[in-house]
């Protein structure tokens, strides 16, 4: 069919020509959708501001050759919580970089849209500083190569585990220790997110433990896109600090 109705979050906009927008947005049933969003730059325009990053939307488009067209726009969600607060909207942001660099176009994947919306309601309604390093670790079970927590992911004991390596897909022991070293602490929170103790993981208050798990998260992120995440607060602090 010529046109299709799903729902989606906005990943991001770039500016096409002095009135229109194409428009990168993650659904369930189309996958990545790439849409051009014509006039929403004017001042008229009711839909401009439905479709700016991080928006929840159910949309209709047309389906063009290479960029489809925006027909029509309802809001489900802004999360005006997250939008109003620096400490969550930097997180979304780098789970919706995320999510951009691991979707098709056209390739539907429920399980991560559930996954990215799961995340951003609950960063909305929670806070929990613990969200984006969840995020990490279920969406590369939900790609397939989760990290192994419960063993060394080279010799398969089952611990001490003292260090994670990417490249090793996990926490790894003393006698294979590599990559980032890994505190009981960081290694017990990854454990419970893991294994399903999400909720009780979200409990755990800003420190180190969380600071920690967020770097070791990212990074496999990193490892496995075989790129560098521009929105990390560990990336920007790195970049702006002074020579």
């Amino acid at each position: 069919m010529a046109t299709y109705r799903d729902t989606g979050v906005v990943l991001r906009t770039i500016r096409l020509g002095e009135a229109d927008r194409i428009v990168t947005i993650v659904t369930p049933e189309h996958g990545k959708v790439r849409a051009v969003a014509k006039g929403v730059r004017k001042v008229k325009s009711h839909i401009g501001a439905r479709l700016e990053p991080l928006t929840h939307v159910d949309m209709m488009c047309w389906r063009g050759r290479d960029l489809d067209i925006v027909t029509q726009v309802e809001v489900i969600d802004v999360f005006r919580g997250i939008r109003s607060d620096l400490a969550r909207l930097g997180p979304a942001m780098t789970m919706l970089e995320i999510v951009d660099q691991v979707t098709v176009d056209h390739q539907g994947s429920p399980a991560l849209y559930k996954l990215l919306v799961g995340a951003l309601r609950s960063l909305e309604t929670t806070a929990s500083p613990v969200t984006l390093a969840a995020f990490c670790l279920r969406l590369l079970s939900v790609e397939g190569v989760g990290p192994v927590t419960d063993s060394c992911a080279h010799c398969g004991r089952s611990g001490p585990l003292v260090a994670f390596d990417a490249g090793e897909g996990g926490f790894l022991c003393q006698d294979c220790r590599r990559g980032q070293a890994a505190s009981p602490a960081v290694v017990e929170l990854a454990q419970r997110i893991c294994s399903g103790a999400l909720a009780r993981a979200l409990t755990e208050p800003d420190g180190p433990t969380v600071d920690a798990l967020e770097r070791l998260a990212t990074s496999a992120i990193e490892h496995h896109l075989d790129r560098r995440l521009r929105t990390t607060r560990y990336h920007v602090a790195e970049e702006t600090a002074p020579a």
